[in-house]
């Protein structure tokens, strides 16, 4: 039983830190029943990809943000005008 609790909580925990979850500035509950839904599918993809390749949820987005941003400081997609 504890074992499943703790699933549970890591869930929580993941989808908090790792999909915005808690950051919701919404006021209408169908917004942020979306918003939850969205997060959530962001968590699951997280985690498969993270079982899949052996790594934490926690690398794996950490790595998509070290290669966009790797990728942005190549070729920016705004461009800087001197002025």
């Amino acid at each position: 039983m504890c074992g499943f609790r703790w699933k549970i909580e890591q869930l929580h925990r993941e989808g908090k830190q790792l999909t915005g979850l808690e950051r919701c500035q919404c006021r209408k509950a169908r917004i942020q029943r979306n918003h939850i839904g969205c997060a959530l599918l962001v968590w699951v993809r997280l985690k498969e990809l993270a079982l899949q390749t052996g790594r934490t949820v926690y690398q794996i987005k950490h790595g998509l943000l070290d290669d966009y941003l790797i990728q942005q400081l190549k070729n920016p997609s705004i461009k800087m005008v001197n002025a």
